[in-house]
Parts: structure tokens; C-alpha cells; sequence
């Protein structure tokens, strides 16, 4: 009897939020795709769509639920499956709402694909039927690999929610997350971002600590560039800036400061104030002249006066940021800061963001001043296209986008190419430079 293949399975995936959702959202691709479920084409209706969602803000709630709502549009018949912060937080009133199939806690977030197998009876296939490598991450454009070595917080920041919705620290095992990159290193993936909810407090839990797992990823793996998530700036390894002699460790960091004020610091609950954030930059920049580090500012805490908001000014222009992500304050419901005294009012945290933003983009601008005439290592995201007079676009080592020309030979995605930067975009955002050679 003559027998057809039935076709694959497909599956969409969604995150909203942190780099630590998107890493797990490759995990699950990857995951899923040796279950035999393949990632739907941008055309294409899914069979399955996870949606990782976040609840940090408000905002990020309602983003959360806007996304659900268009995935149930526009994929009406597919299985719904919802995680995330928003999901740990309103689980019960996500798994009442008409379309959602099955809703993963936090907890339970590692064993997504095999409880979505188990509960919703998947129609799985072989591994052999699907496309091998990391074709769900680079079918979606991204060339960095984020891989979750942590995840939770045992601290409680006034401001954040994330400690509730994400509950205690847990670390991966160092030889898991090595096996890990391994993995995609095989798969032709070049840079790899480690990330956490703390990343700093990685081995907390387990007697070891980031630096060792650092140190690890160096000597046993092949990958070529390795780059950390946001860390907050305590908690930090003895010995972590010597981890930057080895060239492949990116000479980028997000450090968040939030504010520059030691008393609204205490306000926020923050374990680091200003004058060790300043030396702690700067013991940075000794190790690695080029690191670039940028931050998170919270604009209009409660209670912060014009004498916390001058010194906040003051820190910005004294470190240097290569890139500022401002907030505006707003109240979320389940902090201890939705409770405190001293709101700021509207048009005072508005003209606050406008002079941060401007300084902001005076500190950017001459980070990028300085790189020219610099050679340079990108790895590129997307290839020129000399046809179209398209340039290519990619990252440096410390994290600043690149446009840059071709040289005679065509280059492809995710191909390594150093770059000699010539100048400033007019949009004062990227770096301009050309092509001189690839590997």
C-alpha cells in the first residue's frame, strides 16, 4: 500500500521582556525541533505557538496580553501554550481565557516542551524529519545565541517584581551549560550571550560562582565570542576583570545603576552606591581600555528631589555610558515602591528624561568618536548588498552597531569581518566602516 509522509508539525514561538525569556525561547526551539516540530514560515499558519510573556511593568503586561490575542487571530486553530512572568503571576486567569491551551509556570519553565507533550498529546516525529543546526535561531535573524545559566533573585529591589515572579535562584550546572554551547557552537553559532535573572549571584546555590563558569566556557568550549547578560553591579567574582584578558570574553557589560543618588539607592533597596559603581567602572576600563558599559536609569523614583536627580546627572557624565535605557517611574502593583510617599509628578519626570536623554546621547557620541580609524572584528547580521546599495550591519566587540561596505567577495550572514570604521552615521546611532577581510 502506497504511504505518504505527513507533514511536520509547526510551531511559533514568541517572547516579550528579557534576554533571559528569548534564551529560553531557544531553548525550546531547540527542544521542540528534536521533537520533531518545525518552525513555521513567516506564511504559514502554526500547529503550535508559545508565547513567553513578561509582567515587569504594566506596560509589559499589556503588551503581554496584546500579543496573546493576535497570536489566537491570527492562528485560530493552532494550540496555545503561555509562560512567563505574566503567567506566574495571573495563572489562573490566563488558564480560564478562551484559547489558552496550557499555562507553564516559572518553576516549571525547563520542562516546557515535555509537559506541552504530555498534556496537549503532541503529534511528534523523528528528529531525522526535521532540518538539523540552529535553524530555528537563525531562521528568525538572530545570530547570538542567549543561553539561561540562571534564573531567580534572593534579593528585593523596592521597584521589581521579577523576585516574585521568577522565585529562588537556581544555576544551571556548569557542564550542562558548557554541553550547551558546545551544542550550538557544532551548529556554526559564533557568539553566545550568558543570561539570568542575577547573573551576578550565578553558583550561589551550587558553591561556585560566574567567574568560574566564565573560566569554564573559555577553556572547554569553542565558542568564539562570549558575551554576559545584564549584571548587577555587586556580587561580582574575585578575580572577574582578569577573565577579560582572554579576547573572546566581549568587552561589553549592562550594568544597571538606576540612580546616582545614595538615598533614593537606599529607597530602591540597591546594594551599590554611587561612588563604588563609579570605581567600579573604572576598574573595568583598567582591565579592558574598550569596554563599553551601559546602564538602566530610573526617572522620577518616589521621593527623588532635584538635589538626587542633580547627582544622577552628575554619575552619568562622570562614567560615560555608551547607552542609557531610561524609565519613567509608574507605580506596579505587588512593590513595596507602589507604597512609598513623594510622587513625582508627570511634567518633572518628563523634563528629567529629556536632559537625561540628551546627555545620554553626548556620551554615546563620543564612544563612537573614538573608534574611528579603529580595525575592528563584526560579526555580520546581515550581508551587504551592493545591488541595492544595502550596506552590511553587525556589532563591534564592545557592542556598537556597524554599517559597513563590501569588499569584492561577497559576505555572508554570520561571517566574522573586520572592519575599518571610517565615520558616524547621520543618525548618530551607528558606526560606518568598510570591509577589509573575513574569516
Amino acid at each position: 500500500m502506497h504511504r505518504t509522509n505527513a507533514p511536520a508539525p509547526t510551531i511559533r514561538l514568541h517572547s516579550l521582556g528579557c534576554r533571559l525569556n528569548e534564551a529560553e525561547l531557544e531553548e525550546w526551539a531547540e527542544q521542540f525541533r528534536r521533537a520533531g516540530i518545525q518552525l513555521a514560515a513567516d506564511d504559514q499558519g502554526a500547529d503550535l505557538v508559545v508565547i513567553n510573556t513578561c509582567a515587569v511593568t504594566q506596560e509589559a503586561v499589556r503588551k503581554s496580553r496584546k500579543l496573546l490575542r493576535r497570536a489566537q487571530r491570527d492562528n485560530p486553530h493552532a494550540r496555545l501554550i503561555v509562560s512567563g512572568c505574566l503567567a506566574a503571576l495571573e495563572a489562573e486567569a490566563l488558564a480560564g481565557e478562551s484559547g489558552v491551551d496550557l499555562v507553564v509556570s516559572n518553576a516549571d519553565k525547563d520542562r516546557l516542551v515535555e509537559i506541552a507533550h504530555a498534556t496537549l498529546a503532541l503529534a511528534l516525529m523523528p528528529e531525522s524529519a526535521t532540518a538539523a543546526g540552529a535553524e530555528a535561531l537563525f531562521a528568525r535573524g538572530r545570530q547570538r545565541a542567549f543561553v539561561k545559566v540562571q534564573d531567580g533573585c534572593r534579593y528585593n529591589c523596592t521597584f521589581c517584581i521579577t523576585t516574585r515572579a521568577r522565585g529562588e535562584e537556581r544555576s544551571r550546572p556548569i557542564a550542562q551549560v558548557v554541553s550547551a554551547i558546545e551544542r550550538l557552537v557544532r551548529q556554526g553559532v559564533r557568539e553566545v550571550a550568558l543570561t539570568g535573572v542575577h547573573l551576578g549571584g550565578y553558583g550561589h546555590d551550587r558553591g561556585s560562582d560566574l567567574g568560574e563558569l566564565i573560566a569554564a566556557v573559555l577553556a572547554d568550549t569553542g565558542i568564539e565570542r562570549l558575551r554576559l547578560g545584564s549584571l548587577e553591579p555587586w556580587d561580582l567574582p574575585e578575580g572577574f576583570w582578569q577573565l577579560f584578558e582572554d579576547p573572546r570574553l566581549m568587552p561589553h557589560l549592562h550594568l544597571p545603576v538606576q540612580s546616582g543618588s545614595d538615598r533614593v539607592l537606599r529607597r530602591m533597596a540597591r546594594r551599590c552606591k554611587r561612588d563604588a559603581f563609579i570605581e567600579l567602572v573604572a576598574a573595568g576600563r583598567a582591565a579592558r581600555p574598550e569596554l563599553n558599559v551601559t546602564t538602566d536609569v530610573i526617572v522620577g523614583f518616589p521621593g527623588e528631589d532635584e538635589d538626587d536627580w542633580r547627582e544622577t546627572l552628575s554619575l552619568v557624565e562622570t562614567v560615560g555610558f555608551g547607552h542609557i535605557h531610561a524609565f519613567a517611574y509608574s507605580p506596579r502593583a505587588g512593590t513595596l515602591a507602589a507604597t512609598l510617599p513623594g510622587r513625582v509628578d508627570t511634567a518633572t519626570k518628563r523634563a528629567r528624561s529629556q536632559a537625561l536623554q540628551q546627555l545620554a546621547a553626548a556620551s554615546r557620541a563620543q564612544l563612537l568618536h573614538e573608534q574611528r580609524g579603529a580595525r575592528l572584528e563584526v560579526l555580520c547580521e546581515q550581508p551587504p548588498d551592493p545591488a541595492r546599495a544595502l550596506p552590511g550591519q553587525g556589532y563591534t566587540p564592545n557592542y556598537l552597531p556597524v554599517r559597513f561596505t563590501a569588499p569584492p567577495d561577497p559576505i555572508d550572514t554570520n561571517t566574522l569581518v573586520e572592519v575599518e570604521i571610517t565615520g558616524i552615521d547621520d543618525d548618530g546611532e551607528h558606526l560606518l566602516g568598510r570591509a577589509i577581510r573575513t574569516r
